[in-house]
Formats: C-alpha cells, structure tokens, sequence
C-alpha cells in the first residue's frame, strides 16, 4: 500500500465503513486556522458566520480609502488632543455608522439569501451532495443516468457505470448487508477542481480495479431513468470537485470607477490645504496675535509652531466632508436598482422559455454604455442553433435530402435516389455512411410511446443521429460496452472498444467497435480541415469533395466530415495495451491521450460530408446593422470554414454588398512585416479599426479568447463578449463584460457571463437603452457628488481668512452631520434610478447618441477638473455674498452661519432641478423631503431647550468663543483683564451673553 502511495502519485485513501479512521483525520478549523486531512461532510455556502461576521465585514469595507479616512479622523476627534476637535465627533462617526451600516446590511442579505447546509453520511445510498465512487444501481449491469447541466452547463445525459466487481458482489436482495460489509479501500489523485479527470484504483479483495471518471458521481450531478445509486463518498464538503473548481471571483472595473479612485487625490488637495492654513495660522500667531490683546491671551502659553500643528490636524477633520464618503453607498445601491431595472425590462422577455434579461453583476451596468468592440461566438449566439439536416455528400454524388416506423418527421431533406438505394441495399458506401452517423456519437436514447428519443451533447449531433434515424438507421441504445443500432429493422449490437472524445482542439471524435461479423473499425468524424489531413494519401474523389464543400458553404450551411478505418487485430491490441498505461500515467495525460488517439485515426478513408442548415435568429440583421450605426466594431469569432463565414456574415449584414473583403493570406502577402513584428498585434488592431467589421474563421476556444485578449490589449475601448456555450467561456471571462444567451447547450455560458440573455436581438436595446442610461446616471451622480462635497467644504477655507487660520468652522455641527445623509442624498438618488436625457424609443431610432459614452464625454478628466473649478466658484459665492452683507451689521456669527448653510442647501437642491430632464413623483418628493427636512430640523436644533440641555452639543458660534474666554482664562494680569471685561460688557449690550 505504502509502495503504490509513493510511486504512483496517488496519494488520497478513503476506507469504506470506517468511520473511526475518517473521524480521526477530520479537518477541522478554528477562525483562520485550519488543520487535518477530510473535509467535514457539512458544505457551506454562506460567507459569514455569527463569529465571524462583523470582524470580516468591517475588514472589507475598511479596504476603501475613504472609509479608512474618515475612522481616522473619527479616532483623532475622540481620542485625539481635544484643542484639534474642530466639530463635534459625532459630525463624522454619524455619517460612517449610516454607509458602515448599510453596507453591512446589504452584505448580510446577500449572504442570508445562499446560506444552506448540505450534510450526508459516508456511505450513501442516493445521488447527494459528494464526489461518489458508484459501487451498484437498480439498472442493468450497474447502469447509471445522469444529468450535469448544473456542472459543465450541458442538458444531455449521460451514463455512468460501476465496476463489474462491485456489481456482481453488491447487488442482490440484501444489497443494504452487502454495502455495510463493504470493506475496499480507494487511492485517488488529491482534491482538485479538474471535472474531466478522475484516476484511482479500488482495492478490494486482494484485486486492484482501474477507476476513471465514468465511475464517479459528481456533486451536483442529478439521476435520471434510475431509481437508485449506491456510491462510496470519496471527497466530501469542500474537497468535492465542483467546490475545487469555484475559484475566487475576478472583479471586474469599469473605466468610470477607476476614474473615481483617483479622486483620492481629493485628499492629496486637502492635505496640501490644511498644510497652508497651518502656516497661515503660524504666521498669524507670529505676527497679528502680538498686536491684540484680547487674541494674545487666547493663545499665551503657545508657540506659532505648536498652534501651526494643532491648526493642521484641526483643519484635516473641518475638511474632510470634500471626501465623498457616502458617494459609494449611493453609488452600490444606484448600480443595484439599474440591475433591477434590466430585469424587469419585459422588452428583453422571451416567453418561449420564460427567460427575462439577468444582470449577474452589479458593477458593470454604465459600462453597457461605452462598448466599442462587440465580439460575437456565431453558432447557436447569430444563429437559432437547432440544426436541420440539408445535404450530404456520398461516393461524389450529392443528396437533397420518411417512411419507417421510428420517425418522428423532423426531416427536412428528400432524395428520393438516396432512399432507393438505401432500401435496396445497393450501394454500401451510403450504407457504412450511415452506419457511421448511427454509431458516432455519445447521445443517449430514451424510449417514450414506443420512439427513441435522443439527447445529445450538442444540436449537431441529435441532427445526425436524427437523420440517420429518418433514413432507416436507428440509434436505439448504449452501455457501457455495448452499442444497438437498427439497420433497415434488422437489430444489431455493436461492442465499443473505445470513445476518443470531441474536444475543442481535437475538433474530432471518433468510436471503435466490433461489429457483429467481428470486424473492427473505426469511425470518425469532425470538422473538414482536421478529417481531410488524416485520410489516405492519394485519396480518391478529393477534387469532387473540394467542390461540394465549397457548394455547402456558398449555402450557408455547417459541414462536417466522416470517415472510417478498418483495424487490424493486432494493432488494436497493442494500441488498448498502451491506452490503459496512459490511464494510469502520472503526467500530462491529456497530451499523452491526444498523441494515443492520433496514432488510431490515421489512413482514413472517406465516407461522405454532412450539410446542415443553422437558421440566423429574428432580429439578427437589424440588430447588427443598429449597433454598426452606434458605432461599435463587430466582430464575429466562428470555428467554421471562411466561405461559410462570409456567408453568414453578408446573411445577418455584418458587411454591406458592395464591402471589399480583405483576408488573411491577403494581409500576409502585402504586410509581411507586420505579422512578423512583436507588436503586430497593436498592428493588426489599428488595421480593423479602419473596417466595417471583421470574421475571425477556423478559431478554437481558446483562440476566441486570445484574440479578445488582443483587442483589449491594444485598443482603448471597452469590450464584450456574447456567446451561448461552453466553448464561449474562456472569450465570455477575458472582456471587459461577457453576455451569455439561454441557447440550447447548456447554462455554462451564463453562469459565467455579467448578463444573460434570451436572444441576440436584446443586445440592442440592453445596450442602446439601459446602457446609454446607465453611463449617463451615473456620470450625472459622481459630478454632482464631487460639486457638493467640495463646494461644502471649500467655505471653510474662505472662512479662514477671517477667523485667524483658527480652523473654527462655519456650519453648525449638526448641519455638518446631516448634510450628506439627509439634506441632499434623495434628490440625486432619484435622478441616478429615474433620469434620462432621452427617451428609449429616442435611443433605438437614433444609435448614434450612443458615442456619448463610447467618448467618455460625461466623465473624464478635463469634465471632473470642470466640476472642480465649477465648485470652487460656487463655494466662493456662497461664503462672500453673506459675508459682504452681514460683516458690518449687528447680526452675529450664528446669523452667518445658518445664512451660508441655507444657501448652500438651495444652491444644491437647485443644481439637481437644473439638471433633471426626466420627472417622476418620485424625484419631486424627493425635492420637497429634503427641503422640509432642513428647516425643520433647523428650527428643532436651534431651539434654547435643547441648548439648555446639553450646551456642548446645541451651541450657537459666538457663545462658544465667550464661554471659552471665560472658562480657559487664568492668571491673567490687570490690563489683561480689563480688556475681558470690556468684551463681556460688549456682548451683554448685544444680548449675545
């Protein structure tokens, strides 16, 4: 045992019914450590625990610069010298509890709504929540079905099948005794999130068992067609394979929030200001203070540059509301509703399959209104995906393409030459054609009402084994071992040796069986250009096959090749030999399985080409031709043949009649420098951008992704990516949003994508409208934002230069508090759900207002200095106007302070009225709210009870600067204190003491 941990690489032991050893290696945890081998068999799906919650999420909201800040300046006005307090603690720590607070709500509810608890016991006995061995099943021979849409995306099923060991030992009448008897003992690979590979041995009776992944039940997976499994949980909680696979979440950034960080340099400013005030306040102290008496004594015990100190610190907390603390609350829940708002569009609702739009992301939404490139999957994305066979191409003649009793009348073709031949049996290429369809695939058949009915890992395989149903040649059904085919109504059973399976880069698969006469063969199928270079040499009817190619795709049709190898007793005993080896290897196995398969599927012969029609979705052209006009750069990345491509693309308008088509053998016969260059990437980009539109053709998955990885390397606008696959995933993560449409292959696209859609058609107005309407609400909010905080906060520092650099402030406290959080937050909330600049029909009728946001002409640096300065000049409006008036009269400070506060109010709310162009009762409730709010509270907090109560908290400026005279003034000589009774005798005839 310990001799095949060592060199295999193996190194994971599960022991069947033994609880003790599995008890004794549990993992267990302890806040942020950890320590043993198994995961517990609970699987948690929630974020936070009691214990942990308000320790973590005050950690990740504390990773934002501004919240940082203001707990700093929270720390200093508490715990700090109280001489540097210039507004009351509470000013901040109110507004940081609100946004702390909401956050934290919002981050709870959330993780409230996917908070679930899955447990189940070692040996199980249905398909659960764990990576299950399959030991035994109700069906024959140990025959599981299964259903993995909720794993790779796809609605097919599939069969698994237990050992024949375990099959035979476990089954029977006391199948429950036999499994608590159960005593093998599994070595597997380590926990990984590898969902396609799985190598162990069962050990068990003395014997070892070869295991792969057609043993093994994944979490997540769902039974079908069978009553009941019975598995040995091999990676349990966590270290099941679909957890393994759930990496930690890519955030994206849109370009208007990277903008936002860097107004963090908003705090560079204000340091930079305090920094100045501090030495006004020093030279003050220096020079003014020594001529007045009365500001002497204030200051008597402290040198200009301790009071230059002190003063920095206190104007660092008087300014800091220009940080728009609040700003990224408002900015989440704005992002949130516009989300909803997506959703409950029901212009983007698809009632064939009840599919609304989905935002899966809520940070990306303005982003939907600065899309440049718009880089499209083709097959099942442009197109409906449900394939109908057209055309076949048999032995140099072409088919156009029901009359037996397995049909199901789902065949548009008829030939009436090829179905004579078929009936007649006259002609055996058309026969092992057919054969070939019937036999080539890895769909699943389910009997209802006396027809099979076939599901399939993709439309074009259910199209071809459809098609050969048609025509007499029935996929009735597969084990493990064996396949069933009906052949003109006579029944024949096929063993299968070996399935080399499609993928992405084989773009390939091929099956080998036994056919009753004992013979073995091969049968492959696959894209053209991969099928053709694996033929015999000299092949016979190779310039007719070129032309029927050519035919099919001038038609727009999806090509695929098939062909047949005849293998020799003896080479499929060698090859089986080293195909068990590579089962078992400990390296790249994927690479050592392809150079296996590559040593079978060569000297093929060819039987014929398929021809299949994959009709364009409604609304395709003129949704393209739209997003042209709005100027977006379309291009579409398909894996089919460039005729065919072009095809398409003249079909859906991609590219106009009169278009000059300028293709790669082209671009690499007149640039042969540019390809040859380092940077002929950034090249080749510059190149698209001067076209209409560009076809990448003959691409692979993981090519779709490199080239959106290029353009968004070398081109400055935002990208999106849209397919509806699988294969579209890696494309669907790499731009800067990725869109994935509810098509006929599966989920995986969307669970990947930032949006989800029902059809092509509603890229249109997701972009045009929501998009558009996004960037321009959010554009509107963070101006504002940044006008009102800084204009706020810059009448500090005007005040400045009449109070002596003393950093004392101009607002009442409570005013400073509410400010942000209750006067002026409901009006710019309405406007960044609600506004528009132009109605939705506007947006679909003229596209081209789209290039606002493609420009960034709402927000970007020249338009965030404009709102600077802009606030600037109002702060400068707001101070001196009241002051001009009110300096030489009799009213006081507190007189002054409520008059630039009100107009600071007015000012603010009349912005947001000036700038709404779309009114809601909404917005205008929001309006009056904020303005009865404000002077109701003012009239409540400026009353004498309250002052009475708690003179610290309700104090009117002027009282503030005597009391402290009063108070703080020991000591003092004489003439100090006449000039203080001067003042005091001043202050009562004012009625101000």
């Amino acid at each position: 045992m310990m001799f095949y941990d060592l060199f295999s690489g193996v190194k994971w032991e599960v022991r069947a019914n033994d609880h003790y050893f599995h008890q004794s290696c549990r993992r267990k945890s302890f806040l942020c450590f950890r320590w043993g081998r198994y995961a517990d068999n609970v699987v948690r799906s929630y974020k936070y625990t009691p214990l942990t919650f308000l320790p973590l999420n005050l950690y990740e909201q504390f990773q934002r610069v501004a919240n940082l800040f203001f707990l700093l300046i929270v720390i200093l006005q508490v715990c700090g010298v109280p001489i540097i307090a210039t507004i009351p603690w509470y000013s901040t720590m109110l507004p940081l509890l609100f946004v702390l607070l909401v956050r934290g709500c919002k981050d709870l509810a959330t993780d409230l709504v996917s908070l679930s608890f899955l447990s189940f016991s070692h040996l199980l006995c249905c398909l659960s929540q764990a990576d299950l061995l399959l030991l035994c099943s109700t069906e024959p021979h140990s025959l599981c079905y299964v259903e993995t849409a909720d794993i790779d995306g796809e609605t097919n099923l599939k069969f698994r099948q237990a050992l024949s060991v375990t099959h035979t030992e476990l089954n029977g009448d006391s199948v429950k005794q036999n499994l608590a008897a159960f005593d093998g003992i599994v070595w597997c690979e380590k926990p990984n999130g590898n969902l396609h590979s799985f190598k162990g041995e069962l050990h068990w009776k003395g014997e070892r068992h070869l295991l792969d992944t057609d043993h093994l039940l994944l979490r997540g997976t769902v039974l079908r067609n069978t009553d009941i499994a019975y598995g040995l949980a091999i990676y349990t909680g966590s270290d099941s394979k679909i957890l393994q696979n759930c990496g930690k979440l890519k955030l994206k950034n849109t370009q208007v929030e990277m903008l936002l960080n860097k107004t963090v340099l908003i705090l560079l400013f204000m340091i930079t200001t305090a920094l100045l005030l501090a030495v006004g306040a020093g030279l003050f102290e220096h020079r003014v203070s020594p001529k007045y008496d009365v500001v002497s004594v204030l200051q008597r015990d402290s040198s200009p540059a301790y009071l230059g100190f002190i003063t920095f610190w206190g104007y660092i907390i008087l300014l800091s509301p220009s940080m728009p603390m609040s700003l990224y609350i408002t900015f989440e829940v704005i992002h949130m509703v516009h989300c909803l708002l997506i959703g409950w569009d029901i212009e983007m609702y698809w009632e064939d399959n009840n599919s609304p739009a989905q935002a899966r992301t809520t940070t990306l939404n303005e982003e939907l209104g600065q899309v440049g490139h718009l880089l499209s999957d083709k097959t099942g994305t442009l197109t409906q995906n449900r394939l109908l066979f057209r055309q076949c191409f048999i032995a140099g003649h072409i088919y156009d393409l029901s009359w037996n009793r397995f049909s199901c009348g789902g065949l548009k073709f008829s030939d009436q030459r090829l179905v004579d031949k078929l009936r007649e049996r006259s002609s055996p290429e058309c026969q092992e054609f057919f054969t070939a369809l019937a036999l080539c695939h890895t769909v699943m058949s389910e009997w209802r009402d006396g027809l099979p009915h076939y599901q399939a890992a993709s439309p074009d395989e259910e199209a071809l084994v459809c098609a050969a149903r048609e025509l007499g040649w029935v996929f009735l059904s597969r084990t493990r071992e064996t396949l069933t085919i009906s052949e003109m109504g006579l029944t024949r059973n096929y063993q299968l040796l070996a399935l080399l399976d499609f993928t992405s880069k084989r773009r390939r698969m091929s099956v080998l069986v036994r056919d009753p006469g004992g013979q073995l063969k091969l049968y492959c199928k696959g894209a053209d250009i991969v099928v053709l270079e694996r033929l015999q040499r000299d092949w016979p009817l190779q310039e007719s096959t070129e032309r029927a190619l050519e035919l099919f795709a001038q038609g727009c049709l999806r090509t695929l090749c098939v062909a047949v190898r005849s293998v020799p007793e003896a080479l499929w005993t060698e090859w089986s030999r080293t195909l068990s080896q590579a089962g078992t290897s400990t390296g790249n196995q994927e690479t050592v399985l392809e150079e296996i398969y590559d040593q079978m599927e060569k000297d093929l012969t060819l039987l014929g080409v398929t021809a299949i029609e994959d009709r364009l979705q409604e609304g395709v052209p003129e949704t393209i031709a739209t997003l042209r006009r709005a100027g977006l750069k379309v291009w579409v990345l398909t894996g089919d043949k460039t005729e065919t491509a072009v095809n398409v693309g003249y079909a859906c308008k991609l590219m106009d009649p009169d278009t000059i088509l300028i293709q790669g053998e082209e671009l690499r016969s007149e640039n042969t420098e540019m390809t040859k260059a380092p940077e002929w990437g950034a090249k080749f980009v510059a190149l698209s951008d001067q076209c209409q539109s560009v076809l990448c053709c003959r691409v692979t998955p993981a090519q779709k992704a490199e080239v959106v990885e290029m353009v968004r390397k070398h081109s400055t606008s935002i990208t999106m990516a849209i397919g509806d696959g699988a294969n579209d995933v890696n494309m669907i993560k790499t731009a800067h949003i990725g869109v994935g449409l509810c098509g006929v292959e599966g989920s995986q696209a969307v669970q990947n994508a930032d949006f989800a859609l029902a059809q092509f058609r509603f890229l249109r107005r997701l972009l045009l409208v929501h998009g558009h309407w996004s960037y321009y609400r959010i554009c509107i909010l963070l101006r504002y934002f940044l006008y009102k905080t800084t204009a706020f906060a810059l009448v500090h520092i005007w005040y400045s230069f009449y109070n002596g650099f003393s950093a004392q402030p101009m607002y009442e406290s409570w005013f400073i508090s509410l400010y942000t959080t209750l006067y002026t937050s409901l009006p710019i909330q309405c406007m960044g759900f609600f506004e528009q600049d132009v109605s939705a029909k506007s947006c679909l009728c003229w596209p081209e207002i789209y290039s606002i946001g493609q420009k960034e002409q709402l927000f970007n640096p020249l338009v965030l200095a404009i709102t600077l300065l802009y606030s600037v000049y109002t702060s400068i409006i707001l101070f001196f106007i009241p002051m001009g008036i009110l300096q030489y009269s009799a009213l006081d400070y507190q007189t002054l302070a409520v008059t630039v506060q009100t107009s600071v109010l007015l000012t603010m709310t009349v912005e947001v009225i000036l700038h709404t162009k779309f009114w809601t009762k909404y917005s205008v409730a929001a309006v009056v709210f904020s303005l009865v709010a404000f002077f109701l509270s003012t009239l409540a907090l400026h009353s004498t009870r309250l002052f009475t109560a708690s003179p610290k908290d309700y104090f009117f400026l002027g009282i503030h600067v005597c009391r402290l005279i009063i108070v703080h003034v020991k000591n003092i000589s004489p003439k100090e204190e006449m000039h203080l009774i001067k003042i005091t005798n001043y202050l009562k005839k004012k009625k101000r003491f």
